[in-house]
C-alpha cells in the first residue's frame, strides 16, 4: 500500500491505472487511476524465483525455455492490452519478453494450476513460463474494465533483488526511518513471445 500511495503522490503512474504485483505473497492488486484499490487476487507466477529476464526470452518457443529461466521480472512496466496467441487479448507487461497478465491457462492436468490458485498459501503458485496468470472472473471483473480503455502502469515487486536497486525512488522516499525490508513482500494472504504463459 506505500507503494500505491507513493505511484499517486509523486504522479508516477501517469494518472493512469496501475497494478502492483507481490511475488512473495503470490497476490496481484489493481486500482484505478485516483489510487482507489479496485481489487486482489492470487496469481500463478514464474517457476523460477529470481527478478530478472534473460536477454531474448520472448524470442523463444516455450519449450526451449529452461526452468532456471522462467522468472517473473520485477520492475516498473509500461502497460497495455493487446492480442496474444490465439485471438485473446491479455495485459501486455514487458512485449519484449513475452510476460503478460492474463487469466489463468489449465494447461496440463498434471499442472493443476485452477487448485494452485485456491490454495490457502503462496508456496505452489509457482508455476507459469513469467506471465502472471489470475482467475479468470478476477481478469473480466477488475483487470480487463481497468484498462479497455487506456494503458497503465505495471509494479512488480522484487523477491531477491534489494528493492532501492529496482524501485529507487520509492527507496529514497521511504527514508532511513522506513521499516520495510530490502526484499519487500506481504506474505501469504507455442509462443515466440506471444503465447500465454
Amino acid at each position: 500500500m506505500q507503494l500505491a500511495d507513493w505511484a499517486i503522490a509523486s504522479s508516477d503512474n501517469h494518472g493512469l491505472p496501475f497494478v502492483i504485483i507481490d511475488k512473495v505473497a503470490a497476490e496481484v492488486f489493481v486500482f484505478g487511476a485516483d489510487g482507489q484499490l479496485r481489487g486482489a487476487a492470487p496469481a500463478l507466477l514464474g517457476l523460477a524465483r529470481g527478478d530478472r529476464s534473460t536477454p531474448f526470452v520472448g524470442d523463444r518457443e516455450l519449450s526451449r525455455i529452461p526452468p532456471a529461466e522462467r522468472t517473473t521480472p520485477a520492475g516498473r512496466f509500461d502497460a497495455f492490452v493487446g492480442p496474444a496467441w490465439g485471438g485473446k487479448k491479455v495485459l501486455w507487461v514487458n512485449y519484449a519478453t513475452a510476460i503478460s497478465l492474463h487469466p489463468v491457462v489449465v494447461g496440463k492436468p498434471k499442472d493443476h494450476r485452477l487448485q494452485r490458485l485456491k490454495s490457502p498459501t503462496p508456496a505452489d503458485n509457482r508455476i507459469t513460463f513469467g506471465c502472471i496468470d489470475v482467475p479468470t472472473a478476477f481478469y473480466g471483473h477488475v483487470v480487463r474494465p481497468a484498462f479497455a480503455r487506456t494503458k497503465g502502469v505495471v509494479y512488480i515487486l522484487p523477491e531477491t533483488t534489494p528493492l532501492k536497486e529496482v524501485f529507487p525512488f520509492f527507496q529514497a522516499q521511504l527514508g532511513a526511518a522506513s521499516t520495510l525490508p530490502d526484499h519487500v513482500g506481504s506474505g501469504p494472504a507455442s509462443h515466440g513471445g506471444l503465447a500465454p504463459q
